[in-house]
């Protein structure tokens, strides 16, 4: 491994890294890349920059940068528990240099004034972030905001994050009205109005752990649901943290149908199942809920077969106070932007490069318009360097965010990231 700190120069030379893009005319092939002054300035055998930063450690891959399209920041309203600075930190750490920040912060980003804000603050950092505008206003489903005036400040997609919109009539006039300018809807696919008590998935764990259950029906309900509403507007719509095997085949139907429909499903879901509640861990609670053993093999299945489109991290960082309670009055939600590569990689091993380089980065960039991020000569650098063969222990030391809820503390995981480079700015765990 060697790494040359030359802090003050704009030109990083990474030696003798694996590319893995399936659109580079490189793919494949262990090269060297001179990037200076923000771009791609050669790839290419035993390049030569004496002043460039040197980069150069065994094993090392490079892909275009990572795409998270769902994390909560809490900037504004709940800085205590993360800060744009911040989670910027943690997604750089797991390797993202793009997320989308959900708008259910204090206010909520319902107007262009709060996207104008995220998009000032973030401008400076080492991670482009794009706020994620909500569908209604104040995130109450009761009455549309101005998705055109926060389309035009920069809102990269819609939704009430949090607190999908139950209403099918309103969701129909939201899908109609972001098609005139070609937006796209984000929903988590949950019914509030079945079982809101519940705080896990409702079955034979829940009654033997004595938890109100939460049926899967009520997942499943809002992903039928809204696949007709979608293919009534002919409008783009996009499941998030989809968890059950039902759901994926409502799914499968509607793109066979050539509905415009999309999905995404979290590391959390992938690694665990509602078995691993037993020990009231709270860092599992989660909406939507941790589901059985069988709901788990068909999500990884799925996205070894393709039918899931990308990986959402639901990044969701709570305070220690918010967490160390009894499981009923703890915060659904846990961190997991550091540590999303090497869960995925874990817990779906059959999984190649090529297929872990499309769900982390290229198909959300397709989704929601972002930039390609070639890897080829005179494009700006939009990198992810990561080790996928290295195993490793994830401890607090690995985490960036002002968080710690997570389960994954003391777990070994496949695959490290070593950083980011996103134009200028380079990111480096080491």
């Amino acid at each position: 491994m060697l790494i040359s700190q030359h802090s003050t120069l704009m030109k990083h030379l990474l030696q003798q890294v694996v590319i893995n893009d399936p659109r580079s005319s490189f793919n494949g092939s262990r090269q060297d890349i001179l990037i200076q002054d923000g771009k791609i300035a050669a790839i290419g055998q035993q390049l030569a920059a004496d002043d460039a930063e040197l980069i150069r450690i065994d094993g090392l891959q490079v892909s275009p940068g990572w795409v998270d399209p769902f994390a909560h920041f809490n900037d504004p309203g709940a800085e205590h528990k993360e800060t744009l600075e911040s989670g910027a930190a943690a997604a750089a750490a797991g390797g993202f240099t793009q997320v989308f920040v959900i708008p259910n912060t204090k206010p909520a980003i319902d107007a262009k004034t709060q996207v104008e804000y995220v998009m000032a603050k973030a401008d400076r950092l080492s991670v482009r972030i794009h706020p994620l505008g909500a569908l209604t206003k104040n995130t109450e489903g009761k009455e549309l905001a101005e998705m055109y005036d926060m389309k035009a400040s920069g809102a990269i997609a819609f939704t009430d994050g949090l607190k999908p919109v139950q209403s099918a009539g309103l969701l129909v006039k939201a899908l109609q009205y972001v098609k005139a300018f070609g937006g796209l809807v984000i929903q988590v696919p949950d019914d509030t109005s079945l079982a809101p008590q519940g705080l896990m998935n409702e079955g034979i764990v829940s009654t033997r752990l004595g938890l109100p259950g939460k049926p899967m029906m009520a997942e499943e309900l809002m992903v039928a649901r809204d696949i007709k509403l979608a293919r009534y507007t002919g409008s783009r719509l996009h499941f998030t943290a989809v968890s059950s095997a039902k759901s994926l085949e409502y799914i499968r139907r509607a793109k066979e149908g050539g509905i415009d429909i999309t999905c995404s499903v979290t590391p959390y879901h992938l690694y665990y199942c509602e078995e691993d509640l037993l020990q009231y861990d709270t860092n599992l609670k989660v909406n939507p809920p941790l589901r059985t053993a069988a709901d788990r093999a068909a999500l990884r299945k799925a996205l070894a077969d393709g039918l899931i489109d990308a990986i959402a991290t639901h990044h969701q960082p709570h305070d220690y106070d918010a967490k160390i309670l009894e499981f009923e009055y703890a915060k659904f939600g846990m961190i997991g932007l550091e540590s999303a590569f090497g869960v995925v990689q874990q817990a779906v091993p059959e999984l190649n490069q090529e297929q872990l380089v499309r769900l982390f980065s290229i198909n959300a960039r397709n989704i929601f318009g972002l930039p390609a991020a070639v890897i080829e000569t005179g494009v700006t650098a939009d990198l992810t360097l990561y080790l996928p063969q290295a195993s490793y222990t994830f401890t607090e030391k690995d985490i960036r965010s002002k968080c710690a809820n997570s389960p994954f503390i003391g777990h070994t995981l496949s695959g490290k990231v070593v950083g980011t480079i996103l134009g200028t700015k380079l990111s480096l765990n080491l």
